[in-house]
């Protein structure tokens, strides 16, 4: 039985994500089974959730997150010290 690696693409559809798909391709293996998941569709949405992905593009290789994708998103705290809904 051989052996794969599962690499998902988590997309938004837009070009930044598409650069990431194409490297993503351009660097796989035959062991690689690269997959892109559309956040577009409530499957990928959940499958997003599932993984953690907090912002995209997103990679996870065999169902965890890359390490160059973790930790990332939007959180208030930081929306906050840039000065969002804070009166000037």
């Amino acid at each position: 039985m051989s052996k794969s690696r599962t690499v998902e693409v988590f997309t938004a559809n837009c070009p930044l994500c598409s650069d990431v798909v194409d490297t993503v391709r351009d660097m796989a293996c035959d062991s690689c089974k690269v997959r892109v998941v559309s956040l577009q569709d409530e499957s990928g949405v959940q499958r997003a959730r599932e993984v953690g992905v907090q912002s995209v593009p997103a990679v996870a290789i065999n169902g965890t997150l890359a390490s160059c994708c973790q930790g990332r998103g939007v959180p208030r705290e930081a929306l906050r010290e840039a000065g969002v809904g804070v009166p000037i």
